[in-house]
């Protein structure tokens, strides 16, 4: 059974005097390419059924402005988390959960979309590894269940900066 993972980094966030990083809002900027994310997300990709979202105050912004539905858990070990960690929390999703959305952070969503592309040779992995810049999203297909995900077994379908 076909899995689609979807790895998207949070819209450009502002800077605001006095906030910490953990707290920093979305810019305007950030809420309008997330939304093209979210209208990228519904007319391309197969409807998501499940999304991890890390506590982070941009991240939660930015799955409001994509406008996806899907049921949502927050989890606080997403923010500066390390490859291996998002793989992990990706293990987790039910068998019932066909497309996965994660929303996260630079490095952790470039490094973890690398480390999991089989085909590091294909022109979405040309672009991955240019740049990621915020909002954008690497799609990856696996041909296994959750719970097998390792490095190197999924197919980057695509990657896409909506702008």
């Amino acid at each position: 059974m076909a899995r689609t993972l979807i790895l998207m980094r949070h819209g450009k966030s502002g800077y605001p005097d006095g906030v910490a990083d953990h707290e920093r809002p979305i810019a305007p900027r950030g809420l309008r390419e997330a939304g093209l994310a979210g209208d990228w997300l519904r007319t391309t990709q197969p409807p998501i059924d499940a999304v991890l979202c890390s506590t982070a105050t941009r991240t939660r912004e930015t799955l409001a402005a994509t406008g996806i539905t899907a049921p949502v858990s927050y989890e606080k070990s997403m923010y500066e988390a390390s490859p291996h960690a998002l793989i992990e929390l990706a293990r987790q999703a039910g068998d019932s959960v066909r497309t996965l959305l994660m929303i996260g952070h630079s490095p952790g969503m470039p490094w973890t979309a690398w480390e999991l592309a089989a085909n590091r040779d294909s022109a979405a992995a040309d672009e991955l590894s240019t740049k990621f810049p915020t909002s954008a999203l690497a799609v990856l297909e696996f041909d296994r269940p959750w719970v097998d995900l390792d490095p190197g077994t999924g197919e980057l379908t695509h990657f896409h900066v909506p702008r």
